[in-house]
């Protein structure tokens, strides 16, 4: 089912992609709708699951996570069992920030976020440990350059 989201759509939610505390006030002015009309229309995108959650972006270096990593893994088997052990550990990991199933040389890419390198240690032998993997390298990030949420609507 595809949610038909109109130009007033569009701007409420890049209102709130930069700034979801905004009161609903605010929010209505900036896109030039009645406060009403605009609470009508989020609640309508949170139920169609256009809006799937409000989060607060933290800084990962204040919080002692400085170093970001871009794991890539390749498997020896496409099995029903090992997927399940493999989603399993992704899940249960909060290091990982993201994880996508690829195509060409690598099968998976995970974003993971730690303390340093020796933090990065001890996630890799965690998943090692939980899951079968053929090979797996990481890349350290040395720069963030751009690093958002925002989608292009």
């Amino acid at each position: 089912m595809t949610t038909i989201i109109d130009e007033t759509d569009r701007r409420i939610l890049r209102q709130l992609q930069i700034d979801t505390t905004a009161s609903l006030d605010t929010l209505a002015e900036r896109v030039s709708l009645s406060r009403n009309a605009c609470w009508r229309r989020i609640k309508r995108l949170e139920e169609a699951g256009v809006i799937r959650e409000r989060v607060a972006h933290l800084d990962a270096a204040l919080l002692g996570l400085g170093l970001s990593v871009l794991v890539m893994i390749r498997v020896g088997t496409h099995d029903q069992t090992w997927l399940n052990k493999f989603q399993a550990a992704v899940a249960s990991m909060p290091e990982i920030q993201g994880a996508h199933r690829m195509t060409g040389d690598l099968d998976y890419v995970l974003r993971v976020r730690v303390a340093d390198v020796a933090d990065y240690d001890r996630f890799y032998k965690a998943l090692i440990a939980r899951v079968q993997m053929a090979d797996i390298s990481a890349s350290f990030v040395m720069e963030n350059i751009k690093d958002t949420t925002a989608l292009p609507i």
